[in-house]
C-alpha cells in the first residue's frame, strides 16, 4: 500500500516538474515563426487599423523602428494617442502619426480616407488589422452586422478609397489579417447581417472567409499593378480581442501560457509587410511567416466575386 502511495506521490511531483523542464520548448512551439528580414523603411508611408493595441500597436512599433512613417488609424484617439507616444519614445521616430478612424460607420471612413489623401502624398503599406470578435448582436451605423460590417466592409471601403494612392506609389502592399477562423466561416448571402439566425462565433468566422475572399480577388484586380495582397492569420493570441466574451476572457487568462504574445502574433504582419521576397507575391495566405493551408471556400472564386459585387452594391460604391 505504502509503494503506491509513494508512485502517486511521485507522479504528482514529476508533473509539474515535466512542466517546468519543457516550458521553454513549448513557448518556442507556441511562439511560431519569426520575420528575418531586415529591411529599413525610411521614406515609406504605412496605415494601420486598430493599432493602439495588440498585433497592431506591436506591429507598428516594428515598423517605425525600421524607420517608416506610420499612421496609426483608431477609433479610441486617447488610446492611440498613448500608444503613439510610447512608440515614439522607444524607437526614436517621431513619426508615428494618430488618425480618427471608426470602422463600423462608414461617414467616418471616407472621412478619414479625405483628409489623409489631403495630408499624406504617400502610401506604400496598408494593413487592415483592425477587427471585433464574439460581439452580442448589433448592427454598425450603415446596418451592417458588427462582424460583417467592421472586419470586411469597413477595409473594404478603405481600401477602395485608398487604392489609387496605392497604385501611384507603386510597389506597394495590402496587407489583410485574417484568421485559422476562415475554415469555420461561409457567405451566407440570403442572410449576410445574420436577422434570420445569428451566433456570435460564427458570424467572427464568416468575417474573416470574407478577408480571405477579399484578398484573393483583390489580388487577381491588381495584376500588373504592382501592388500586391496577401492575408494572414496571426495565431491564437493573448489580446484583448476576446473582451466581449467573458468566458473567453477567463480562458485567455488561464491558458495565456499557451498563447502568443502580441509581438509574437506581429510577426506574420509585418513579414507580409516588409519580407523582400513577398515583393511580388500576391493572393496568398500566411500563418508563422510561412504560407499556409486555406479552407476550399476560401478558394472559392465565385463566391469571392459574388461577395465583391454585393460588398459594392452595400457600400454604394463603383469598383470595376
Amino acid at each position: 500500500m505504502l509503494n503506491c502511495w509513494e508512485a502517486a506521490l511521485g507522479a504528482a511531483v514529476s508533473v509539474p516538474v515535466l512542466l517546468f523542464v519543457a516550458a521553454p520548448y513549448i513557448r518556442r512551439y507556441v511562439a511560431g515563426g519569426r520575420c528575418k528580414s531586415t529591411a529599413r523603411l525610411e521614406g515609406k508611408v504605412v496605415i494601420i487599423t486598430g493599432a493602439n493595441t495588440g498585433i497592431g500597436k506591436e506591429t507598428a512599433r516594428d515598423l517605425a523602428q525600421r524607420g517608416a512613417r506610420v499612421i496609426i488609424a483608431c477609433r479610441d484617439i486617447a488610446k492611440a494617442e498613448a500608444a503613439a507616444s510610447e512608440i515614439q519614445a522607444e524607437t526614436g521616430n517621431q513619426q508615428v502619426i494618430v488618425k480618427k478612424l471608426d470602422l463600423a460607420d462608414t461617414k467616418s471612413i471616407r472621412e478619414f480616407a479625405e483628409k489623409f489623401l489631403a495630408e499624406e502624398k504617400e502610401l506604400h503599406i496598408l494593413i487592415n488589422n483592425a477587427g471585433v470578435m464574439l460581439c452580442p448582436y448589433s448592427k454598425t451605423a450603415d446596418g451592417f452586422e458588427m462582424h460583417l460590417g467592421v472586419n470586411h466592409l469597413g477595409h473594404f471601403l478603405l481600401t477602395f478609397l485608398l487604392l489609387e494612392r496605392l497604385k501611384q506609389c507603386a510597389p506597394a502592399r495590402i496587407v489583410n489579417v485574417s484568421s485559422l477562423a476562415h475554415h469555420g466561416g461561409r457567405i451566407r448571402f440570403h442572410d449576410l447581417h445574420g436577422e434570420k439566425c445569428y451566433n456570435r462565433g460564427l458570424a467572427y468566422c464568416h468575417s474573416k472567409l470574407a478577408n480571405v475572399l477579399f484578398t484573393r480577388e483583390l489580388a487577381r484586380r491588381l495584376q500588373g499593378t504592382k501592388v500586391t495582397a496577401n492575408a494572414l492569420h496571426p495565431g491564437s493570441v493573448y489580446s484583448e480581442l476576446v473582451r466581449h466574451s467573458f468566458v473567453m476572457t477567463w480562458l485567455w487568462k488561464i491558458f495565456s501560457f499557451f498563447l502568443k504574445t502580441p509581438c509574437e502574433g506581429a510577426q506574420t504582419s509585418i513579414y507580409c509587410a516588409v519580407a523582400e521576397e513577398l515583393d511580388s507575391v500576391t493572393g496568398q495566405y500566411f500563418s508563422d511567416c510561412q504560407p499556409a493551408y486555406v479552407s476550399p471556400r476560401g478558394r472559392d472564386d465565385e463566391t469571392a466575386k459574388k461577395l465583391w459585387s454585393v460588398s459594392c452594391e452595400l457600400l454604394g460604391i463603383q469598383w470595376d
